[in-house]
């Protein structure tokens, strides 16, 4: 029989402050896709801005955020919220 390890959920917890391993994941991910993004967009593209990148960056972030939400929803819990 195989074992797994147990991992605590939690990654870092300060007082009442917890950050869990998956919101470091979305931060690492997101930052380097802004970081490599930025770097690309001087060497192929020098007509998008900073300002452009942010905000594609912005709303790409949120658009993970509430896809991830909805299809947690969808998968694991349609039908409690079938019920409501």
């Amino acid at each position: 029989m195989l074992t797994y390890p147990q991992i605590d959920p939690v990654a870092l917890a300060i007082g009442p402050l917890k950050i869990h391993w998956y919101g470091l994941m979305y931060l690492i991910g997101i930052g380097g896709a802004w970081l490599l993004a930025s770097r690309r967009m001087k060497r192929f593209d020098p007509t998008w801005t900073k300002e452009r990148l942010s905000d594609l960056v912005f709303w790409v972030a949120c658009g993970v955020i509430l896809g991830g939400r909805l299809g947690y929803v969808l998968f694991y819990n349609l039908d409690e919220y079938i019920a409501l």
